[in-house]
Parts: C-alpha cells; sequence; structure tokens
C-alpha cells in the first residue's frame, strides 16, 4: 500500500529547538543542573560513606542546627531553609537521632512541632566529614571552573531559589 505523499507547505511548520530560540536555553539550565547533580552527587556520597557519613544532606542538616545554637532549630524551619520535602526531611533526621548525631524534642504549646539539636558526637562527626567532603567537592568542580567563574555561577543559582 502506498502512502499518500503529504506536501511540506501543508504541514504545520516543526518547533525549532535550536539555539537561535531563546527560550531554550532555560530548558538547557534545567537539564545541565539535572545532569550534574546525578554525577556528581553519587561520588560525592561515596566519599562520604567511607567517613561515615549517611548522606550528604546530612552535613547541611547538621550545620543548620548547630547554627540555632542552645535554642534548637524547629522542624519546619529546617524544611524552609534546605528546600526538603518534610517525609523526606522526617526520615532522614529519625536515622540522625538514631545514630546519635542529632537529639529532638517537642516544641512547647499544641501541636506536634519538634526542635532540633545538634549532639556533641553529631558536632564532632560535622567536623571531622567536612575535609573529607570538601576535598570530595574541589576533586568534581576544581578543574572544571576557576574560583572566579564558581563565584559568579553561585550567584546565579542562587537567584533560582524561589
Amino acid at each position: 500500500m502506498d502512502l499518500p505523499v503529504i506536501s511540506s507547505d501543508a504541514l504545520p511548520p516543526a518547533p525549532d529547538f535550536g539555539d537561535d530560540d531563546p527560550r531554550i536555553a532555560y530548558n538547557r539550565v534545567w537539564f545541565n543542573l539535572l545532569r550534574i547533580q546525578r554525577t556528581a552527587f553519587p561520588r560525592i556520597a561515596r566519599a562520604l560513606r567511607r567517613h561515615g557519613m549517611e548522606d550528604p544532606i546530612w552535613h547541611e542538616i547538621m550545620l543548620e542546627i548547630d547554627r540555632s545554637a542552645a535554642e534548637g532549630m524547629q522542624m519546619a524551619e529546617l524544611e524552609r531553609r534546605l528546600h526538603v520535602a518534610q517525609y523526606t526531611l522526617s526520615r532522614h533526621v529519625t536515622r540522625m537521632v538514631s545514630s546519635g548525631l542529632v537529639r529532638r524534642e517537642r516544641s512547647p504549646g499544641a501541636g506536634r512541632g519538634q526542635r532540633l539539636f545538634l549532639t556533641e558526637a553529631g558536632r564532632l562527626a560535622n567536623d571531622a566529614i567536612w575535609p573529607a567532603y570538601m576535598d570530595a567537592i574541589q576533586s568534581e568542580f576544581a578543574h572544571r571552573v576557576s574560583t572566579d567563574e564558581a563565584y559568579a555561577l553561585c550567584r546565579v543559582l542562587i537567584r533560582l531559589y524561589p
């Protein structure tokens, strides 16, 4: 069976997703961010696991809690600062409490609010992991971008936060 021949001028123009379409730049940013995260994250996570840190986000969690000092940090505030879903953060915090890195206390008043505190073991673990974390990050990026480029990239990426 022969298929009918359709004249090319009878078809709508195909979308042009080349670099001359300025909209494609945002797509390229998105896909490149995803690919960078998917390639760098596993290597950095492996380096941290070799030093006893289960997940790279644990460092961020402990750092934010430590910044809150003696008053501790509300779980809801930690969610906002780290841009992490409640259920994911709760899972991490539960494991960190079991590991003795973080202490959890109920907040006074109604509701199910919790305050998080960094334990001494958590503080020591976070301080000890930093050199390995920094080395892993450096090995991923330092040979690819200069210090000035890294700071410029940070300034742009920070503008993308909600």
